[in-house]
């Protein structure tokens, strides 16, 4: 028996949108991507200037961090020789604020270097080697995260003698076991990949693997910890210094703070300018992790959309000479998913097609072929940054795109009805199916609740639904699979729509309870009059209920036609690919074994 084909593409929007963002992140450096963010380029601009200003201290600052002047004492701002003004001994306050952004940067450097190079060692090794490594990791680590940190670090003082460098440097190590944990968590995930065995196999040792192939890949969670901690070590480091702890020579915001809220109200100024230049050094290191976060771990992607329906880039009206008899007429249909550097991937290209009132429709393909990007298109159901290129989509001679999600609601549920793909995942654990059902019908209906339960209980025994009442009473988890698709199809077809869409209705049911729902819904289409679209990869299920086919192949529609036809006398290559990969039941009787045979008469 032949595999069949069916399985192999990507998933239409996902993959396809995914491998073109992961072509064009190779093209560009990290560092290009991270300057597109706005958020990111202006709080990198703000670190930039306070620390080349903090650099340049020994050139522009006026006098030294403890040179006191005792005729200063206070001074206000503007006072001749001190522009911000002096502080309560006398000491010029912009020298000192210049001179506490070095103490903030080497505290920020010695406490990130430190738990990076813990944390990070910790989380390969404990990550990548054996259950017993990992145990004693944890173990030590989870030790550090139970220690008391600022308490410790107040205990120490004696220790360090009151050096802020010694002080964040142990900090640091208070720091590591968060950066272990992200480690070895992607660790994990990324020892047993393939190319990881591969380049066992091909005889690197385990401290290349470690470098070269794993640590590539946890680089992004890092740099974005690493914005973070910097905030933390600064403002430990001020906090510190604002109770006094440590050395009273060092400058440091904590200690200008401390000076100036003994002055506040004397002098509220003095108060002002360390709070306000701390305030946005830390504001713009958390802005530039959550801007890293996003940028390298894509939990922001760029929607190129306006409001709350995909962009229509262009829109044709054609579609009025496809068809005129049809219920649903799509035209040149187009769409595309944005990749990171504004690249668009399209998974649906130049898609028309046509169905009339009582028709059945199959759109075929496999995996990945953009046939359920087409129905999703259809509903309004599409991804905020899916991008519409191109093409026309009119039911029952109203045009569908830029319709937006409020002109749809109308039409949802009402004149275009749908059964998911995955019953059980569609029914909220939560309500009983009933309470579903009921809730789908008022709102496309207007009917009373009284009313849209007897409906919805007539509906659900003509569904072949035994004991509609215990149905409608009990909770999605106490109904079979089969009998989960009988309750959405119910619902589906409850305020009798004109298309109803079916995406792959039968993929998770056995081959008996899969007859039994194509007999269905035939025999609901035949009562209703409904046109049906029906996405599959099954020509099994094309081949029992439609009657018009169209074959998808990356995101191109490659033939169409009757299904005798389509069945008889293939047209394109790829077609007579996916009807060869069948089972040929003639073939198996024949060439089954005589014992079977045999024992099959017995």
């Amino acid at each position: 028996m032949s595999e069949s084909p069916l399985n192999h593409l990507p998933t239409p929007g996902v993959d396809d949108a995914e491998h073109s963002q992961s072509v064009s992140s190779q093209r560009t450096p990290i560092w290009k991507k991270i300057l597109r963010d706005p958020q990111a380029a202006i709080a990198l601009a703000i670190l930039a200037v306070i620390f080349i200003f903090g650099a340049l201290t020994p050139l522009i600052a006026p006098y030294g961090p403890n040179e006191s002047n005792l005729s200063m004492v206070n001074a206000p701002v503007g006072t001749e020789g001190h522009l911000l003004g002096a502080d309560e001994s006398g000491r010029d306050i912009f020298s000192r604020l210049l001179h506490s952004i070095n103490t903030a940067a080497i505290s920020a450097l010695i406490g990130t270097s430190v738990a990076l190079v813990v944390g990070v060692a910790a989380g390969l090794i404990g990550g990548y080697f054996g259950r017993t490594t990992q145990t004693v990791t944890e173990w030590i680590f989870a030790l550090l995260m139970t220690l008391p940190g600022v308490l410790l670090l107040i205990i120490l003082m004696p220790i360090t003698g009151g050096d802020y460098r010694s002080t964040m440097f142990i900090f640091g190590f208070l720091l590591a076991p968060g950066i272990y944990r992200i480690v070895r968590n992607l660790v994990v995930g990324v020892k047993n990949e393939l190319y990881v065995d591969a380049a066992r196999v091909s005889g690197l040792g385990n401290v290349r693997i470690l470098g070269r192939h794993v640590l590539s890949v946890v680089r992004g969670p890092i740099i974005i910890a690493a914005a973070f901690m910097a905030g933390s070590a600064i403002s430990v480091q001020s906090g510190l210094a604002f109770l006094g702890v440590g050395s009273t020579e060092i400058p440091s915001f904590g200690a200008m703070i401390a000076s100036g809220f003994r002055n506040l109200y004397i002098a509220p100024t003095q108060f002002l300018w360390p709070s306000l230049l701390l305030g946005v050094i830390t504001a713009s290191l958390v802005l530039l992790g959550n801007s890293l976060r996003d940028t390298l771990e894509g939990s922001k992607p760029k929607a190129s959309k306006i409001g709350s329906a995909p962009e229509v880039v262009e829109k044709s009206t054609e579609v009025e000479l496809e068809d005129p008899e049809a219920i649903l007429s799509v035209l040149d249909l187009g769409i595309a998913y944005p990749g990171v550097d504004d690249e668009v991937s399209e998974v649906v290209r130049g898609v028309s097609l046509s169905l009339k009132p009582r028709e059945i429709l199959g759109l075929v393909g496999e995996s990945g072929s953009g046939k359920s990007q087409t129905a999703f298109a259809t509903l309004g159901l599409l991804p905020p940054e899916a991008v519409i290129t191109r093409g026309s989509i009119r039911f029952d001679g109203q045009e569908l795109l830029g319709l937006g999600d409020k002109g749809m609601r109308t039409l949802r549920g009402s004149a275009i009805g749908y059964i998911p793909q995955e019953p059980m995942s569609n029914l909220d654990p939560s309500f009983k199916v009933g309470a579903q059902l009921v809730e789908g019908l008022r709102s496309s209906s207007g009917l009373s609740r009284k009313e849209a339960k007897e409906r919805t209980l007539e509906l659900l025994e003509r569904c072949g639904i035994a004991d509609p009442e215990r149905t409608f009473n009990a909770y999605p988890h106490e109904i079979s699979g089969g009998m989960a698709q009988r309750v959405l199809i119910a619902g589906a077809v409850a305020s009798r729509p004109k298309l109803l869409i079916a995406d792959e209705p039968t993929t998770a049911l056995d081959v008996t309870v899969q007859a039994d729902i194509l007999d269905l819904l035939r025999d609901l289409q035949e009562e209703f009059g409904m046109a049906i679209l029906m996405v599959t990869h099954n020509f099994g299920v094309v081949a029992d209920i439609c009657d018009q086919v169209a074959v998808m192949k990356k995101g191109e529609i490659v033939e169409r036609g009757k299904t005798e036809r389509i069945f008889s006398d293939p047209q394109d290559p790829y077609t007579r690919m996916l009807l060869d990969s069948i089972l040929d039941e003639d073939s198996v009787r024949e060439d089954a074994p005589a014992q079977l045979v045999e024992g099959g008469r017995s």
